[in-house]
Formats: structure tokens, C-alpha cells, sequence
């Protein structure tokens, strides 16, 4: 009984003993190195400054860099694709919005005028509007003398003339926009023939060798297309506008035409 009295009381002072040494332990390592949410915090915190870093740099700075990194050669033919169709779709929306005329107004001041004054009051009348439409009922008063017949001959073709000045240089920017994708697309071959060579100069498959060519091909590319879609929009926008305004113009002949006919048999009548 005393011997397993004396064992008992061993083993707990060896486990009291086991107790007390890993408790020192652990407080010693708590002391030397951090804990895990210590190691956690300082993790978070490291992610959300390296996240702030990249937040701080702007969008503008990064196209900027971006674009440096594609290289002067095919960047700058595709910066001045785009310079030279924003400028021209901007030139054609100012012109178009100018062009714009509330047809049913002007036609009403139209026939008040043919009833009040006659053909020349009329020709006043558009003299003094400005747009196609107004420049189209001119033409066909201007030639009402001669019959209706040559009337709506002078309305149809200065209508192709008028016409042919609304779609005025938006050839150019269908032209760039197939044009600055393009160059993207052989900025790309070029790279790639460019990391294809330094492979087979350094004789071996090395990532570092053909990084720099395939970033600058893709580089290009993302480009070509960003400023393709840029003037595709611009591009959508004036040949809606040119349609509606040509539809004015159709329905504005028709109703000139019809103004000059009543014009017409009323002073026969008289």
C-alpha cells in the first residue's frame, strides 16, 4: 500500500512537473515569436498595403505605363488612328446636331408663306433657316415656276448633294477603324517573331527571353482594339444621326411637293 502510495505521488509530481515546464515553454516562444493572429494581423496588414500601393496608382498613370511598355513604333500609328478619328467624328456630330431642323415647323412656315406671300416669301423663308431642309424646299421653290415636275426633279438631286455633305469624310473613320486593330494584330506577329529570335539566339527555352516580346504583341493589340471600339461608337452614333436626318429630308420633299401642288391649283382656280 505505501509503495503504491509512494508511485502515485511520483508520477504526479512528474506531471505537475511536465505541466509547469511546457507552460514556461509555451510563454517563452509566446515571448520570442508571435501568435498566430499576431502572424494573421501582420499578414492582413501587409496585403492591404501592398493593395493601397496599387489603389494609389490611377487609371490614367496606368494607361500611360501601359502604353510606354507597347513601344513607340505601332503605339504611335495607333495613337494617331485614334487623334484623327475623334477629331474627324467630333468635326461630323457638330456638323450633323447644326444640320438638325424641326421639319414640321419649318414646313408650316413654309405654307403660311405660300398662302400669305407667294413663292418669293417662301424662298425668304428658307433663305433665312439653316439646314439641308430648309436649303432643299429653296431648291424647289426656286424651280416651282417651272412646273411640279421640275420641281421635284431639283429636290431629288439637291437632296444627293446634301446628302453627300452629311456622310462627308465618315469613310475615314470606318478606315481607322479597321486600321488600329490591324496594326495591333502586326505589333503582335512582330513581337512574337522578336521572342522567337532571342530563343534561337540564346539557344534555349527560357521564360525571361520571350516575356518582353509577348507582353509588348499583346500590349499592341489590347490597343488596336480599345481604340477600334472607341471610334466604332462614335461611328454607330453619326450614321444614326445621318439616317434621321435623311428621313427628314424625304418626308420634307414629300410634303414641299404637296404644298406646291395645292399652291398651284389654287392659283389656277383663282
Amino acid at each position: 500500500m505505501k509503495q503504491l502510495f509512494s508511485i502515485l505521488t511520483v508520477a504526479a509530481m512528474i506531471f505537475a512537473g511536465t505541466i509547469s515546464t511546457s507552460a514556461a515553454t509555451v510563454q517563452s516562444m509566446s515571448t520570442i515569436s508571435p501568435s498566430f493572429e499576431e502572424i494573421t494581423t501582420m499578414t492582413l496588414v501587409q496585403d492591404e498595403g501592398a493593395a493601397a500601393t496599387s489603389d494609389n496608382k490611377s487609371f490614367h498613370q496606368e494607361l500611360k505605363e501601359r502604353f510606354v511598355e507597347g513601344g513607340p513604333g505601332f503605339m504611335g500609328i495607333i495613337l494617331l488612328c485614334l487623334i484623327l478619328g475623334l477629331a474627324i467624328a467630333i468635326e461630323r456630330i457638330i456638323y450633323l446636331n447644326l444640320s438638325s431642323t424641326n421639319t414640321d415647323k419649318l414646313a408650316k412656315r413654309v405654307e403660311e408663306a405660300l398662302a400669305s406671300g407667294g413663292i418669293e416669301e417662301a424662298k425668304e423663308v428658307c433663305r433665312n433657316t439653316p439646314g439641308p431642309v430648309a436649303s432643299i424646299y429653296y431648291q424647289g421653290l426656286e424651280r416651282a415656276d417651272e412646273g411640279i415636275d421640275m420641281a421635284e426633279k431639283a429636290v431629288v438631286a439637291y437632296g444627293g448633294v446634301q446628302m453627300g455633305q452629311l456622310e462627308k469624310n465618315v469613310s475615314w473613320i470606318s478606315l481607322f477603324i479597321a486600321l488600329a486593330p490591324m496594326l495591333g494584330f502586326m505589333g503582335t506577329v512582330i513581337g512574337m517573331i522578336v521572342a522567337f529570335d532571342r530563343i534561337q539566339a540564346a539557344g534555349d527555352m527560357n521564360p525571361s527571353l520571350v516575356a518582353g516580346g509577348i507582353k509588348v504583341a499583346l500590349l499592341t493589340t489590347v490597343f488596336g482594339l480599345i481604340v477600334a471600339i472607341i471610334l466604332q461608337v462614335f461611328y454607330n452614333y453619326i450614321i444614326a444621326k445621318i439616317d434621321s436626318i435623311v428621313n427628314s429630308m424625304e418626308d420634307a420633299s414629300i410634303t414641299l411637293i404637296d404644298m406646291l401642288f395645292k399652291y398651284q391649283t389654287q392659283n389656277k382656280i383663282k
